[in-house]
C-alpha cells in the first residue's frame, strides 16, 4: 500500500495538537520510475517531484518553512526491508497552522501537489516537536 496523500483521520489529528507549536517534519520519499500524470505526459518521478518543488518553493518560502537536513538513503538497518527511499530531508516550520497555511495554499493545491502525487511512489511524514540537540541519545 502506497502512502502519497494523508489519510484523514491523521490530517485530524495533526489539527488536533497545538497550532503555534514549531514543527519539523521527518519527510521519507521513494519515487516512482516514471511520473503517473492523469494526461499521461512522460518523464521520470524524481523529475516530476523536481517540479514539485519548484512548484511549492514560493508558498514554502512565504509561510516560513525551510530545509534543516536532506540526505540519501543507503540502507535501513531497523525496519521493513520492502521499505527503500530514494531521499530523506526534515523540513521546519515556524508553526502547525503554517504548515496548514501551505498545504490548503489553493495555489500549492492545483500547480505544485500534482506534481508530487505523479513522482511519488511513497511516503512517510512525520511531524516533529523540535528538541535539544547533544552528544547522547535520549
Amino acid at each position: 500500500m502506497s502512502h502519497i496523500d494523508p489519510e484523514r483521520a491523521a490530517f485530524e489529528a495533526f489539527k488536533a495538537l497545538p497550532r503555534d507549536e514549531p514543527v519539523e517534519m521527518l519527510n521519507l520519499i521513494s519515487l516512482r520510475e516514471h511520473a503517473d500524470y492523469p494526461d499521461g505526459r512522460a518523464m521520470s518521478g524524481a523529475e516530476a517531484y523536481r517540479l514539485y518543488g519548484e512548484t511549492s518553493a514560493p508558498v514554502f518560502a512565504r509561510v516560513g518553512g525551510r530545509i534543516l537536513w536532506r540526505g540519501s538513503p543507503r540502507c535501513t538497518l531497523i525496519g521493513p526491508a520492502d521499505e527503500a527511499w530514494d531521499m530523506a530531508f526534515i523540513a521546519a516550520y515556524p508553526s502547525a497552522g503554517a504548515f496548514l497555511e501551505m498545504v490548503t495554499d489553493k495555489f500549492y493545491q492545483s500547480e505544485a501537489v500534482p506534481h508530487r502525487r505523479a513522482g511519488v511512489r511513497d511516503s512517510r511524514l512525520i511531524r516533529c516537536l523540535p528538541g535539544k540537540s547533544g552528544s547522547a541519545f535520549g
